[in-house]
């Protein structure tokens, strides 16, 4: 007893620490399932509509959704990535919300990094039985929807022109693209490289690519300083973005020149009376190079001695060489001076002068000028725009020789200008202007006074024009009329064109600006400066296909001038749209036996595309054999009549494909309902033939449903509706039986006071227009206790169908027309006949027959023998059951 009982207690601390484990372990399990979170991942890429199914928590998770009560999903918190996304809380299906995704704001860093971006979301599954917490990643993908950009419209690279072939030179200021990969910025190229130039590209290790400009011929600044062209960043997108920007190459200078005399001898004639502070000569040297490696500086060289230096005074900036002092009258004399013209480590340019001095006993003429015009040190200053005979100087001739020889002035020099005696005072001479000057074509004059006595004795005054330039031209485009061609559903910010104007004018009034005019819709946009003309939105050429707006070009001058041109842009169109039916759906009524190859319906579609884009072609896609459609007009036809008592529905499916490359299509579908016609009459079912018939008792009471006539009608609505009637009876007491003429059940009327057969002729008629169709049949009740002698009664139905059919023809069946009597019976009077001998030779066969019986049987038991019958008196309750049934089948 003891062991057994410490056993059994043994075993109790077993089970009950086995249940304490199974507890503790399943709320270990629960907290296990509370606290461990799952994770989804969804990819999606930036820039979708709003509403689009980034993907579904509750099917992901594999959730049973049928739960009672239900499972809800819920955001517990707003972050930042909330914006973007919507949860429904009855299926946890993730929709993009309002705010559009765009990865380079929601991620600006990782970009930079070349990182991916995540949206990270947490879901609580609830209520608290079915608990989870869900981590949701979304992976935001990158899209091309980025240009590459330069940080500025114009990029300056100088190039010394004594750079060596292949030379290398960095463009920093490189194309970003905030987009990542392949989508970034891929290569650079230049609009033009004018022979001399070409790009290259190289890329460092963080992955960035810098563009090159190579030298790839020799240069020279002062045969071109500068080249202005494009340069063009593209990225790896499909198709790819462009981003452009202006590149000046500025040429260097370097001093590779050294300065040259126009003229290396110079001879000057000076009388002895010359004044002091007289004009004598003007050396020019010039230097190709530029800024400091041209300044040129004119000096005496060493040989010149230093009273003769101190005669004649050399301007070191002007090269001008003025009489410094007194010359002797007396003696004539030939100095001869030699000038250098010194550059930046140049050698030295030399120039010889020769000045005769002339011994005269009278003293040349002598040449005073007043200027009008602006004049500093000999050089004029005038305005382009000065109009015809502006004024430029006076010059007075004068002649130290006092017995009033005359003295001839002359003008040498090459320009618009004359020197005429001044018509009020004598020895006065006007320099003044014949037509307008024009800066452009050309910048500057040299004129020489010349004052000559008769003696030959000349005295030369020189005069430097410098032409002011203004603001007299307006800016010219290339072409007057730019016509571009662009694909419809282009990128955004899609390069379009180049405008170009010039401008002759110098320095800010030859600067050009670049305008859109006030008809220019604002989608499209032009840069200032470089006249790049884009595009800021994809284009529709279904929502237009043409547009034709002003553009301006102005310059910076005062006051300003501008030119316009015409930019007419053409959208090309795409097949991107799919050919469209006007309804949703087509339902077509047609009347059964509709003829073939008639017009059901019509089937419009529309295109918006153009040219063979537009075109549409239909084609059925189930049901070809029986439906055919006309491509031109849309038309359904059917190939042959239709029987709705066969089939009453067609649906199709029609196909509208277009012509474009890729083929658009779209598919609707068709329903042809066959509407009915009264073609088909009633088909009865029961009873099924005339020669059957059903027992009926004598007892059986008035208001006892016998039996029934059941018809059915293939045709439908009113032409199905079926009408019963009693056309005709025969046997026993009229009025016996009555029909319901809407269920066909037949009733007893009154009570049964004779034996035998009753034979009810019931019509079975439709209610269909324009005319009823009908059948008819016999119902045959035979009236007694029970059935002794079928073959006795199966005579006397045989004989009810002829003497039926003799006196009105019915059918049983279906009917598929109304013939006429004619048509029934072509042979009526050799049916007559046939039918009189029929029913005579029958007659006789009764006859006999009933002779026969009355002598064998007892006179008690054949006193009606027309209508009783005598009947098996050992049957029981059970045998009569079973042979009503039998005639209740039959």
């Amino acid at each position: 007893m003891f062991n057994r009982k410490g056993t059994s207690l043994s075993s109790r601390g077993i089970t009950w620490g086995l249940c304490i484990l199974l507890l503790y372990t399943s709320s270990l399990s629960c907290f296990a399932n509370f606290s461990q979170a799952k994770e989804l991942v969804y990819k999606i890429k930036e820039g979708l509509p709003s509403g689009t199914l980034i993907g579904s928590v509750g099917s992901d998770l594999h959730l049973d959704l049928s739960l009672d009560p239900p499972v809800l999903f819920n955001l517990p918190q707003k972050k930042l990535s909330d914006q973007y996304v919507s949860l429904n809380s009855t299926t946890g299906e993730l929709f993009t919300s309002g705010n559009e995704i765009d990865r380079e704001t929601l991620c600006p860093d990782a970009s930079e990094h070349n990182q991916g971006c995540v949206l990270s979301l947490d879901v609580f599954v609830l209520p608290q039985q079915y608990f989870q917490l869900v981590k949701v990643k979304i992976l935001v993908e990158d899209v091309n929807d980025n240009r590459p950009r330069f940080p500025t419209g114009e990029i300056r690279v100088s190039v010394p022109e004594n750079t060596r072939v292949n030379a290398r030179f960095a463009v920093e200021q490189s194309a970003t693209d905030p987009d990542l990969g392949f989508h970034g910025v891929q290569t650079y190229w230049l609009v033009s490289d004018f022979g001399v130039f070409a790009l290259d590209v190289e890329e460092n290790e963080g992955g960035e690519l810098t563009p090159f400009l190579i030298v790839t011929n020799e240069l020279d600044r002062e045969r071109q300083g500068e080249y202005v062209t494009d340069i063009i960043a593209e990225d790896g997108g499909s198709p790819p973005l462009l981003g452009t920007a202006t590149l000046r190459i500025i040429i260097t200078d370097v001093n590779d020149n050294c300065p040259q005399f126009t003229e290396s001898q110079v001879n000057v004639t000076l009388y002895g009376n010359t004044t002091k502070g007289a004009h004598l000569s003007r050396l020019h040297a010039f230097d190709p190079d530029q800024g400091a490696n041209a300044v040129i500086s004119y000096a005496y060289s060493e040989r010149v001695p230093r009273e003769t230096r101190a005669l004649f005074h050399l301007d070191r900036v002007t090269g001008v060489i003025k009489l410094a002092g007194q010359i002797n009258t007396v003696t004539g004399k030939i100095y001869k001076l030699t000038v250098l013209a010194n550059g930046p480590g140049c050698i030295p340019a030399v120039a010889m002068v020769t000045v005769h001095v002339i011994r005269v006993a009278s003293g040349p003429p002598v040449i005073m000028p007043r200027y009008i015009a602006a004049e500093k040190d000999g050089v004029v200053t005038m305005k382009e725009s000065e109009p015809p005979l502006s004024p430029i100087a006076f010059f007075t001739v004068k002649n130290t020789d006092q017995r009033g020889q005359r003295t001839e002035c002359l003008l040498e020099g090459s320009g618009p200008f004359r020197l005429s005696p001044y018509k009020l005072f004598k020895n006065e001479y006007l320099l003044e202007t014949t037509e307008p000057l024009d800066y452009e074509q050309r910048q500057d004059y040299e004129l020489t006074i010349v004052a000559r006595n008769p003696k030959g004795l000349d005295i030369k005054a020189f005069v430097k024009i410098l032409v002011l330039d203004e603001n007299d031209n307006a800016p010219v485009f290339k072409q007057a009329l730019y016509e571009v061609s662009v694909e419809e559903n282009n990128p955004p910010n899609t390069f379009l064109t180049r405008l170009q104007a010039t401008d002759q004018d110098s320095e800010g009034r030859g600067e050009v600006i670049y305008l859109l005019g006030s008809d220019a819709p604002s989608i499209f946009l032009l840069d200032r400066l470089t006249g790049v003309l884009t595009v800021s939105t994809s284009l529709d050429r279904e929502e237009k296909q043409t547009y034709r707006f002003m553009v301006r070009a102005v310059d910076r001058g005062t006051p300003r001038r501008e030119s316009i041109a015409t930019v007419v842009i053409s959208v090309q169109d795409r097949n991107d749209n799919s050919p469209r039916f006007i309804n949703k759906d087509f339902t077509f009524f047609v009347p059964e036996n509709f003829p073939g190859f008639g017009e059901i319906g019509v089937l419009s579609v529309t295109d918006a595309d153009a040219g063979e884009n537009g075109w549409v072609a239909l084609s059925i896609l189930n049901g070809s054999d029986v439906f055919v459609i006309d491509t031109g007009r849309g038309a359904l036809r059917a190939r042959t009549p239709l029987d709705r008592e066969q089939q009453g529905t067609y649906y199709l499916w029609i196909e509208a494909v277009d012509g474009g490359e890729p083929a658009l299509s779209c598919v609707t579908m068709v329903t042809v309902l066959l509407l009915d016609v009264n073609d088909n009459p009633p088909v009865v079912l029961f009873p099924q033939s005339n020669q059957s018939y059903m027992l009926v008792l004598p007892s059986t009471l008035p208001g006892t449903s016998i039996t029934e006539v059941y018809a059915v009608d293939k045709d439908t609505g009113m032409n199905a509706v079926i009408a019963y009637s009693i056309v005709k009876r025969k046997g026993g007491e009229p009025g016996s039986f009555d029909i319901d003429p809407d269920t066909g059940n037949i009733t007893l009327k009154r009570e049964l006071s004779d034996r035998g057969l009753y034979s009810l002729l019931v019509k079975v008629s439709d209610r269909g227009q324009p005319e009823p169709l009908h059948a008819t049949v016999l119902v045959n009740l035979f009236v007694n206790e029970t059935v002794s002698n079928e073959s006795y009664i199966q005579s006397l139905l045989t004989r009810e169908a002829e003497i039926q059919i003799e006196e009105k023809p019915w059918y049983v069946g279906k009917l598929t027309e109304r013939p006429g009597r004619e048509e029934l019976f072509p042979c009526q009077p050799v049916l007559i006949a046939l039918s009189v001998t029929c029913l005579g030779l029958l007659s006789i066969v009764i006859t006999l027959t009933a002779y026969i019986c009355c002598k064998k049987l007892k006179k008690h038991q054949m006193k009606r023998l027309e209508v009783e019958i005598p009947l098996k008196m050992n049957g029981d309750s059970q045998e009569v059951g079973r042979k009503l049934m039998e005639i209740s089948n039959i």
